[in-house]
């Protein structure tokens, strides 16, 4: 009987190590979103998002571990109103003619217990790279109705210094501290 009980044991625990190995997420471009606010002079808050994204995660909850790519297209960008959108895409800012792209790239995910708590990572945007942390304000797994496959995502947030990047048009009556909102599912491959 003992011996039975150890090979039952052995097998289940055998078992949830198989299913706890790391899995590969691509983004849903529908439910993924990166979102920029900075303040205009002090007065009202610009927002804009860019409507082209991609990426892939590899996520390995019992490790808790995992690793991040997604890359946006800064000529997607969109505020609602085109001449401000031609403006952000000019040498002024995001210089789309020379920077179609922006990356951020991480293999280091922090734990808070069981939650994911941040991201840590590598931001290229205008050919520079500079460490980003993203906060998660929420991370959650579903199993997806619909799809029938486990979907992961959540709400995640910086503060960065565009400056940083050597984006300084209109400083300081625009402030250099932007805030990145990056919300993002994706689903188990």
């Amino acid at each position: 009987m003992r011996i039975a009980l150890t090979l039952l044991a052995a097998t289940a625990a055998l078992s949830a190590a198989g299913l706890a190995q790391a899995a590969d997420y691509a983004i849903d471009p529908t439910h993924t979103f990166v979102t920029f606010e900075v303040s205009h002079f002090g007065t009202s808050m610009n927002r804009g998002r860019f409507d082209r994204k991609e990426g892939t995660v590899s996520f390995d909850r019992a490790a808790k571990t995992g690793k991040v790519d997604i890359s946006f297209e800064p000529g997607s960008v969109n505020t609602g109103t085109a001449a401000f959108d031609k403006h952000l895409q000019s040498a002024d800012f995001f210089d789309v003619a020379q920077h179609p792209k922006a990356r951020f790239v991480s293999d280091r995910f922090v734990f808070n217990g069981d939650q994911v708590a941040e991201v840590q990572g590598q931001f290229t945007l205008l050919g520079k790279t500079q460490p980003l942390t993203l906060k998660a304000n929420r991370f959650n797994c579903f199993e997806h109705p619909r799809l029938k496959r486990e979907v992961c995502g959540g709400d995640f947030e910086a503060v960065l210094d565009r400056t940083a990047f050597g984006m300084g048009y209109g400083v300081p009556g625009i402030p250099k501290d932007v805030r990145l909102l990056v919300q993002v599912e994706a689903v188990k491959q």
